[in-house]
């Protein structure tokens, strides 16, 4: 009998609980247990297969993409999600006439039980081997797998025939030049450089294809509002020594961008406006010409195209484009712009925290208040807004403990003095993207609670401290971020850092700690993020962005630091400054003084007396090694006035 909602699955019953049930699935129970977050895939999954049978397809794939290989896509292209019920931004689904199976990484495994129904197997592995190895095994030889080209990398290449079928919904979209001097270098400078790049390289490449959307945002200096939290529209850009061919829904642009784009002209400055869905068939015009040679990224260059470029020497391969390897070195404007946008982020941030030790131990908010409150200081508080870079993390408890949760009206819980909280969030704003994490107590936090919260902040220092040669690999250097933990048997599962753009991506490549991303150079922005996540019951993370800088050696020259510019402050609850070394305490005291000196600035400007106040009490100095966290005003007065002085004023 079903008591709530209920659908037959495998000759069972599978049973939606009411809320408050239980979080995950469980298949195994009779009838299956399923909780109120669960998506019913049974039609979806129905209607699949009876398309997959005249088209002589035993499987179908099905990525957690677009066709530009983005991590945010637009709901139009969240076609795994519609399958699945899975919202993860990786993953990928198998299915064939009796089994429907997602492979996706450490990050989702809960969010993945908390999503799906019975219909689906949770496979916990990301590999493309996985997969393959997988289907090689259910799929009889000779049989046909199929998947859409345009939605996969080059590294599936293997994967057999290929059938361009998928769920297309037309969506209006905007484009718009980049406001606010978001760059010192116009557009032809930008291509000026880029052409240099191509006509300096070895293997004499004639142009250069740009398949991910922020590569022809960069370019072109202009942003649109086709995915959600990125400013970014579809396109493609193919780029020569002399001429210049954009793929964008034609129709839709306006006849400023057509001037602003000297559309009407045709020197070698002049953009060649072409319908989007026309690209596959202008590269292959293009590659009919003699003596030329593309260049691609592999990272972001799909199927579809890349099979294109053929014989092998009209190809020209590299990881990343020259554009992205290009952008990820931020000029003088877009790094001064974007820490202006920091500095007023960390005022939104800061009333969230202000906010929530007022109201908490009243017992009235919950993961979802607190989302939204701090959405709002930076929509409707914060100048330059365009609202939020991503879906704000906001989690409580054991909520924490999932790297990646999002509340919703069956997950929330409300926010208690008895548990911890993190925060991860961030802003889009005309001159930067911001992305920060702080994690707080407000009660009593347990031994372990600190020395974890700890630990994982003496990680983050010793990254935002170190010193290296110019040109050093984020992943010589990441070990920094796991050492306090390690040496106490703990880790995460998650990356230690990624890029951040100006107005564009909150997760921008190919900068960060990762063994794919390129050396450092003086002007990358790169989160640095350590954390630890104890499975149902806490969660740390504390995430700053910071800028690579010169740093001044006793010895030698061309060495690099990182100057965080991310400026709020940590709980001081819950350090330990037993733990620290005299380095890091004196690193994180002069943090504190730039957070007074410079958001205490912007908080003044602004007439916050309130959060200046607020900002002024958490700031406070720790003055040695092994003292107490919780220093109040008085106490600092009471420790540095004379005994004859502070007699007299008693």
């Amino acid at each position: 009998m079903c008591l709530f909602s209920c659908v037959i699955t495998g000759g069972r019953y599978a049973v939606w609980a009411e809320e408050g049930s239980g979080s995950e699935r469980n298949c195994s129970a009779i009838p299956p247990y399923l909780p109120p977050t669960a998506v019913n895939t049974t039609l979806r999954l129905r209607d699949l297969r009876a398309s997959m049978i005249p088209l002589n397809i035993s499987a179908y794939i099905i990525p957690a993409t677009d066709a530009h290989l983005s991590e945010y896509i637009a709901p139009r292209d969240a076609r795994l999600a519609w399958m699945s019920g899975f919202t993860g931004s990786a993953g990928t689904a198998v299915i064939t006439q009796n089994k429907a199976v997602l492979w996706t990484d450490s990050r989702y495994w809960i969010q993945a039980e908390r999503q799906m129904d019975c219909n689906w197997e949770l496979l916990r592995d990301a590999s493309i081997r996985s997969i393959t190895n997988w289907l090689i095994l259910e799929i009889p030889e000779g049989d046909q797998v199929g998947f859409d080209p345009f939605l996969f990398s080059v590294e599936f290449s293997f994967l057999g025939e290929l059938f361009p079928e998928g769920f297309v919904v037309i969506q209006i979209y905007i484009v718009r030049v980049c406001l606010f001097g978001c760059s010192e270098r116009t557009w032809p400078m930008k291509v000026d450089q880029i052409r240099a790049q191509i006509s300096d390289n070895p293997y004499k490449p004639t142009a250069v294809l740009l398949s991910a959307l922020d590569e022809t945002a960069w370019l072109f200096n202009l942003r649109g509002n086709d995915i959600p939290f990125n400013p970014f529209f579809y396109s493609y850009t193919l780029l020569s020594m002399d001429e210049i061919w954009l793929f964008v829904h034609t129709e839709r642009i306006t006849e400023e961008l057509k001037v602003y784009l000297n559309t009407t002209c045709y020197h070698s400055y002049c953009v060649q406006l072409l319908e989007y869905s026309s690209v596959r068939s202008y590269l292959q015009s293009y590659l009919q010409r003699p003596n030329v040679r593309v260049w691609v990224g592999t990272e972001y260059t799909n199927q579809a195209l890349y099979e294109l470029i053929t014989p092998e020497d009209k190809l020209l391969t590299s990881t990343y484009s020259p554009v992205l390897t290009t952008k990820a070195v931020k000029d003088a404007t877009e790094q001064h712009i974007l820490k202006e946008a920091h500095v007023r982020d960390a005022v939104a941030v800061m009333q969230l925290l202000m906010w929530l030790e007022k109201k908490v131990p009243e017992g009235t908010e919950n993961e979802l208040t607190a989302a939204h409150f701090v959405d709002q200081c930076r929509r409707y508080r914060t100048k330059n807004s365009r609202g939020p870079s991503f879906e704000t993390i906001s989690a409580s408890g054991p909520n924490a403990a999932l790297a990646h949760y999002s509340p919703s009206n069956e997950t929330v819980r409300k926010l208690s003095v008895d548990e911890m909280y993190l925060v991860d969030s961030g802003g889009q704003y005309l001159d930067g993207t911001t992305d920060i994490t702080r994690t707080v107590h407000w009660g009593k936090p347990t031994d372990f609670q600190k020395e974890a919260y700890t630990r994982v902040l003496m990680g983050n220092i010793e990254i935002s401290r170190t010193i290296f040669p110019a040109g050093t690999r984020g992943v010589n250097m990441e070990m920094l971020g796991r050492r306090a933990l390690w040496e106490v048997g703990l880790t995460y599962g998650h990356g230690t850092g990624h890029g951040v753009g100006n107005y564009f991506g909150v997760h921008e490549w190919p900068v960060g700690f990762q063994s794919n991303n390129i050396p450092f150079q003086e002007g990358m922005f790169t989160s640095i993020e350590p954390g630890y996540y104890k499975e149902n019951d806490f969660g740390i993370r504390i995430e700053d962005i910071a800028v690579t800088v010169p740093a001044t050696t006793k010895y030698g020259n061309n060495y690099l630091t990182f100057e965080t510019v991310s400026l709020v402050p940590y709980d001081r609850k819950l350090i330990n400054t037993s733990l620290l070394s005299p380095e890091q305490l004196h690193w994180l005291n002069k943090y504190y003084e730039t957070i007074q000196s410079v958001v205490g600035h912007e908080l003044e400007r602004q007439g916050l007396k309130e959060e200046y106040d607020w900002m002024m009490k958490h700031t406070a100095p720790f003055l040695t090694a092994g003292a107490s966290a919780v220093i109040s005003s008085v106490t600092l007065l009471v420790t540095v006035l004379p005994s004859v002085l502070l007699h007299n004023l008693l």
